[in-house]
């Protein structure tokens, strides 16, 4: 099996759709109604100012530095979502479309793309804001997996999530396309 993954073009923040009816099937007992989640309700937007010891000479970000506030920004969406410790399993995808200029403002706009029993996807856009000019461009966008941990740190059962919207829905389905090919790699060794 081949897979091919691409980039989405995620767009926020989430508009909410009010007065939604969800029809709930085959929810675990000990996740009940009152802990299930949307979407929403576990995205976060996290800003930062790139200062020189996040650069290098030339005056750029390095790329380790933005690949660390990607992975905050993905655990806490994760930890807010289980309600626990979560631990990154990987990221399955991390691409950079531009460089950072140290002073300016990084936008990093996070939320979850699937759900599993103890696994969660978050998909992260970074943009990067020139506050001289009030220029924005998006910058990187990567995909992280997340388990929840429980006391002993083992795997531990995360609440299902709803999806409200039609983009919310497609971004799990190509998630879980993502998962297939994450799984069938790992199975080829």
């Amino acid at each position: 099996m081949r897979c091919r993954l691409s980039m989405l073009n995620m767009t926020f923040p989430y508009k909410p759709i009010r007065d939604t009816v969800f029809s709930l099937t085959n929810i675990p007992q000990e996740l009940t109604m009152a802990t299930t989640t949307t979407v929403r309700d576990s995205s976060i937007t996290l800003a930062s100012i790139m200062l020189p010891k996040d650069g290098n000479p030339m005056g750029f970000v390095h790329g380790g530095a933005i690949a660390k506030l990607i992975d905050e920004a993905g655990a806490v969406v994760a930890s807010r979502h289980a309600h626990k410790q979560v631990v990154t399993r990987s990221f399955d995808q991390l691409s950079f479309h531009h460089h950072v200029s140290i002073g300016n403002l990084l936008h990093l706009k996070a939320s979850l793309n699937f759900v599993g029993n103890s696994s969660m996807e978050v998909g992260v856009r970074v943009e990067e804001e020139e506050l001289t000019t009030g220029r924005v461009q998006h910058v990187a966008s990567a995909y992280l997996y997340f388990v929840a941990i429980d006391e002993r740190g083992r795997p531990s059962p995360v609440p299902p999530l709803l999806f409200e919207t039609e983009m919310e829905r497609r971004r799990n389905r190509e998630a879980m396309a993502r998962r297939a090919c994450l799984l069938q790699r790992n199975e080829d060794g």
